[in-house]
């Protein structure tokens, strides 16, 4: 008759930590889980296939002929802008949808399970940047449908919708603490919105910063929006990862640094 050892509670090692590479497995597979939720749900995706083509058409043809001149001359003005405007503003419905998965309870049982603190979080944002991609690309698409040429040619062209994808993944950094700290997903909305439409309307995406009054060109000018619009015409247009550039990707990785430790904080206390 065999017998069966039980080793005490107390004697048992247990582990509140994971590896780093249990981290990037548990992140890789709560993306999986956002990527299902699109196929299922495809109609997540309108804000990313419409909205690129309403506001390159609307902006360019309203505004091209009193800014620039003519449409050709203002495809290679709007269009970085009208990329960065759209993906970042794509960015806050990482928030809304943490806040509504949140309030069904979704997370509770995320955080039951023994993986990474920081993966429900993580995968979230990374399933994200499947909706970037898709806005970066249909941005791109519609200026060269309307005659844009971008001289920087296609490598530099791929860099700069890159770039303007990895600070929107930074930046959703911080919808997703307003989706955590937020009561419910129209408090996000209202809060992401009331950061963004200064950021993105009071820089230098859509007009030349030298037509505006002197007190809003020093905003203007430090605009973080501004660097980064600036960057991806740089990269597009003429083919140069400038300073700006190198700027975007320092303003992106303090932006995690920041961010990531505060929302996962507060996802763990109010999740």
């Amino acid at each position: 008759m065999s017998t069966i050892t039980i080793t005490p509670a107390a004697d048992r090692s247990l582990r509140n930590h994971v590896s780093l590479s249990q981290t990037v497995r548990n992140s890789f597979t709560m993306a999986y889980r956002g990527l299902l939720k699109i196929k299922r749900t495809p109609e997540q995706l309108i804000d990313v296939t419409v909205q690129p083509i309403i506001f390159t058409l609307m902006f360019t043809y309203i505004f091209g002929g009193a800014i620039a001149g003519d449409v050709a001359s203002y495809l290679p003005i709007i269009i970085p802008g009208i990329l960065v405007q759209t993906v970042i503003t794509t960015s806050v419905v990482t928030g809304i949808q943490l806040r509504e998965d949140m309030d069904k309870g979704v997370f509770d049982r995320f955080k039951s399970m023994p993986i990474a603190r920081i993966a429900p979080l993580a995968g979230a944002l990374l399933a994200d940047t499947v909706r970037y991609t898709i806005a970066t690309t249909l941005t791109f698409a519609m200026g060269f449908v309307m005659g844009y040429r971008p001289e920087g040619g296609i490598g530099f062209v791929a860099i700069a919708g890159l770039l303007v994808i990895v600070c929107a993944w930074a930046i959703s950094w911080i919808f997703a603490f307003f989706g955590v700290i937020a009561r419910n997903a129209s408090s996000v909305q209202g809060i992401s919105f009331l950061v963004l439409f200064p950021l993105t309307f009071l820089s230098n995406a859509f007009v030349n910063p030298e037509t505006m009054p002197s007190f809003l060109q020093g905003f203007v000018d430090v605009n973080p929006v501004s660097h980064l619009v600036t960057a991806v015409r740089d990269l597009a247009n003429t083919g140069v990862f400038g300073g700006d550039a190198w700027l975007a990707l320092l303003g992106a990785a303090v932006i995690v640094a920041v961010f990531a430790p505060l929302t996962v904080r507060a996802y763990m206390r109010r999740a």
